[in-house]
């Protein structure tokens, strides 16, 4: 039971990304000069995946620079976890993007860690005792001023990138010029697959060696349309929030009704498992007046955040459940397509038995597996063909 409650917050985001503005330059500095992945601020703190388990790691919380999606400079919390191995010099380093959590600051992976409360711990610990590093983001406002922009693909993307830079400026953390890989599963494969997109363009100088991305909601129209009448239909709506949060000119409040304002206004408050979100309503057309996601303006938002419109530069580990219940299997199937037709190295497993809560679980310690293959340099073709 624990696992399951574990992997229901893990997983998921669904549908309604909206990156309107091309990618940002690379190192491109922001407003006051700073550029994306440097450390505003660092404190320690702790890392326990339940409340008092012993770790031996070192943590800190950090602020640091990163890009929101239409381009311009924000600020990102996070957290940056260090095997206490005594180990000299560059060792592997995981940017971790997690999955559903909440509207709310205190929903913030950072903000879970010292008490053992946050829910992906134990899958991270799963890396640290591999003697690796990982830097997990908060994402855009989650855990620093303004309203988190939940399932924002671009927005999460930069954060996941600028995480791994902002570990290697960390000097405490002795991480600089490790070899970095990208984990995540749903909001975090959303995430995950972003930051592969992204890499090469926004953050080149990261030696990145592979992404190992499951659960993703590739296209966002067909997620939503899937979970309308389903049993994801709340997170629709919880992805509609975080879509107005990063673009308020899609003006979200003119197409709820009151019992929509009141679902909206409970999540932006608590910290909320993926299961309960879900299963608030069943339709869309029960928390609305006029269904938004079919309006131009939002289908167009929707639209530019479909990943799969270019190919990651590094090689990728892909899998999907056959039987997922909230983010469709041919949605996955699609993107590792797309990927393979554009010449990325993909390594696609379809999960038989696989439905949403239990991917994060079973292809954790493979996806692992292979991202250490990546480490030690060992090739991987992929399988596309």
């Amino acid at each position: 039971m624990h696992l399951r409650t574990t992997a229901l917050t893990a997983l998921a985001a669904l549908a309604a990304a909206f990156g309107l503005a091309g990618p940002a330059s690379a190192g491109q500095p922001g407003r006051d000069g700073g550029a994306p992945g440097d450390v505003v601020s660092s404190a320690s703190t702790s890392f326990h995946p339940l409340p008092g388990q012993p770790t031996n790691t070192r943590a800190w919380h950090i602020t640091y620079r990163s890009t929101t999606a239409k381009g311009t400079p924000n600020v990102v919390s996070g957290t940056v976890i260090v095997p206490r191995d005594g180990r000299k010099g560059p060792r592997p380093l995981i940017t971790y993007a997690v999955g559903t959590v909440g509207l709310g600051d205190a929903c913030a992976p950072s903000a879970g860690f010292p008490y053992g409360t946050t829910l992906e711990a134990n899958l991270i610990q799963q890396l640290t005792l591999r003697g690796w590093a990982v830097a997990v983001t908060d994402y855009e406002g989650l855990g620093t001023p303004g309203e988190h922009t939940y399932a924002v693909g671009r927005a999460e993307g930069h954060a996941v990138l600028d995480a791994a830079r902002a570990a290697q400026r960390l000097p405490e953390a002795g991480l600089k010029d490790s070899p970095v890989g990208i984990m995540g599963y749903s909001q975090g494969g959303q995430a995950s697959s972003w930051a592969a997109e992204l890499h090469e363009r926004y953050a080149p100088e990261l030696d990145l060696r592979g992404t190992a991305t499951g659960g993703v909601p590739a296209d966002l129209l067909k997620t939503a349309d899937f979970n309308n009448g389903g049993i994801g239909a709340g997170l629709v709506l919880m992805a509609a929030t975080g879509q107005n949060a990063a673009f308020p000119e899609l003006d979200l409040d003119r197409y709820l009704n009151d019992k929509g304002r009141g679902y909206v206004d409970f999540m932006k408050k608590h910290c909320v498992a993926i299961d309960a979100v879900a299963g608030l309503f069943r339709k869309i057309s029960d928390v609305t007046v006029k269904n938004p996601l079919y309006e131009p303006d939002w289908q167009r938002a929707l639209r530019s955040s479909d990943l799969g419109t270019r190919a990651p530069d590094r090689p990728v580990y892909l899998y999907h459940g056959v039987i997922d219940e909230l983010i469709p299997y041919e949605v996955g199937k699609k993107l590792r397509a797309d990927w393979c037709a554009k010449g990325a190295t993909v390594q696609w497993k379809a999960l038989p038995l696989g439905e949403h809560v239990l991917g994060v679980i079973t292809e954790s310690i493979p996806a692992a597996d292979w991202l250490a293959a990546r480490f030690a340099g060992r090739p991987t073709g992929g399988n596309c063909g």
